[in-house]
């Protein structure tokens, strides 16, 4: 403990991690600690399935009604990779990747006022067939998909889409309210509908991201691990050890040393590690952070499929704020056996929404409704914090937490943001040189 370090990450959360394995690769030298004596942190992964029930304070299932216990990878925080998104390359350019199995989503779909569930359509072929919209509709927002995607500059029928906002762009293709709404919120993820009227360029290349991503492997744009997301942190542990880093579990921190307001150092049980940078999660600097909302999360054990999903063994549904008259989208994914993290013939729902009224568990409902009859349901409510500070004084830099989407999209927007403001310069991402299919070679 007593040495130097380049860099102490504080915490194994999904962040930590990949910021530690981003500065690993670079050259620095980490020391990465976690109170716990698990990886993960809050985007914890339970197993056995007992560690879930006893962490919501719940009876442990008698004999088997669950089968074998080990058989379940129970993650606090599922989100799924968009399978040619930025998350992918970081992982790719750390290596990680060849600790790691992914597996594609079978389904991508959204919820429309009335209780109905649609697949996603994300290409032209796809909006024909699709039974979300009229006929008319459909042959405007196929126009619209062919225009995003075959585009060669940055003009969509004549307007410069760094200038012109979505809702130029919308209203030039004709599309209805629901169209755009689906369009915002389950192809290009936005949370909320300040994008209508911002330039519509990241718009325009996020729905071509998803539309990429869904190419790549068919039934959706998304990829989860075999065996759930606690595999990433121990793939990072790992990764690590390779490059001189130094991975503690198990370790309370005393507390961040300051000279001169800057970070000296770290110090844990009596003794002090130096470093000039920290990076770490929320909960180990309270006095650096604001809490900004709440999520509410709702973690179900199934013994069936969602319905409506053609029976499908994972699937993501995006419920879109205005669709049941919120102020935020609300989420729902769902693995199974099939990505090796529960008992074959059961399934692992999330539903999860950002906090807006008094009574939370309330505001997951029509998401619920969406899953059918469930066995056994945890609740629970966090608290959104965010650093005060951007740390480039202090040099403690602090991940936000983590939101209530089901994807990755808004995690990885934080940690190139740290990344950013911790070594001064944007990641350069033309340095990725391999797919996710390539494993060792990464």
């Amino acid at each position: 403990m007593d040495e130097e370090y380049d860099v102490i990450v504080l915490g194994t959360g999904l962040k930590e991690c990949i910021l530690s394995g981003m500065l690993s690769v670079s050259g620095k030298k980490v020391l990465h600690m976690d109170r716990n004596k698990y990886y993960g942190g809050e985007s914890a992964s339970m197993t056995p399935l007992e560690d879930l029930f006893e962490k919501f304070n719940k009876a442990a299932p008698k004999g088997d009604a669950y089968g074998k216990s080990r058989d379940w990878n129970v993650d606090l925080i599922p989100k799924f990779i968009m399978a040619n998104g930025q998350l992918v390359k970081l992982l790719i350019h750390t290596g990680v990747t060849r600790y790691l199995e992914f597996k594609s989503v079978s389904g991508s779909y959204v919820y429309k006022s009335g209780g109905k569930i649609y697949k996603v359509p994300a290409d032209e072929k796809e909006a024909i067939a699709s039974s979300l919209m009229g006929l008319l509709e459909k042959r405007r927002f196929r126009n619209f998909l062919a225009a995003v995607q075959n585009r060669e500059s940055d003009l969509i029928k004549g307007k410069d889409i760094n200038r012109v906002t979505m809702k130029e762009i919308y209203t030039e293709f004709g599309l209805d309210n629901n169209t755009q709404d689906f369009t915002g919120h389950a192809l290009a993820l936005y949370r909320n509908d300040d994008y209508i009227s911002q330039p519509a360029k990241e718009c325009v290349e996020r729905i071509k991201l998803y539309s990429d991503s869904l190419a790549r492997y068919g039934n959706s744009p998304y990829l989860y691990p075999l065996y759930g997301l606690g595999e990433l942190p121990q793939g990072f542990a790992r990764l690590s050890a390779i490059y001189g880093g130094t991975y503690m579990l198990d370790k309370p921190v005393d507390e961040i040393v300051y000279e001169g307001g800057k970070v000296a150092g770290v110090k844990c049980q009596g003794e002090i590690a130096r470093t000039k940078m920290v990076i770490c999660d929320p909960s180990y600097v309270p006095e650096k952070v604001k809490k900004v909302g709440q999520v509410v999360r709702a973690i179900c054990i199934l013994d069936h499929p969602v319905p409506n999903t053609k029976d499908s063994d994972s699937c993501q549904v995006i419920i879109p704020q205005n669709q049941v008259k919120r102020n935020n989208d609300i989420y729902v994914c769902c693995v199974s056996s099939s990505h090796q993290v529960a008992v074959k013939g059961f399934y692992i729902a999330l539903v999860s929404t950002t906090v807006e009224t008094a009574n939370p568990e309330a505001e997951l409902e029509e998401g619920m409704k969406l899953l059918g009859p469930i066995r056994e349901k945890f609740i629970s409510v966090s608290d959104l914090m965010e650093p005060v500070e951007d740390g480039t004084e202090s040099q403690v830099f602090i991940s936000t937490s983590y939101d209530a989407t089901t994807h990755f999209e808004t995690t990885c927007i934080d940690v190139l943001n740290i990344f950013r403001r911790a070594t001064g310069e944007d990641f350069d991402f033309s340095k990725v040189k391999h797919n996710i299919e390539d494993g060792d070679e990464a």
